[in-house]
């Protein structure tokens, strides 16, 4: 069976949904390092993670 192209509207679509993912990472990143290290550990997130991952 020959193999399929993906057309171009859903390779860009992949791409904006990729984006909009990252977006959402980075901004729920910034909201968790609002709290304080213990308030984080409390719920189980590794402050130091969260100050790497840039």
């Amino acid at each position: 069976m020959a193999r399929v192209r993906r057309s171009f509207f859903r390779n860009a679509l992949d791409a904006i949904i990729t984006a909009r993912q990252r977006q959402a990472d980075r901004y729920v990143r910034e909201a968790l390092l609002t709290f304080d290290d213990e308030t984080l550990r409390t719920y189980g997130y590794n402050p130091d993670e969260l100050r790497g991952r840039r």
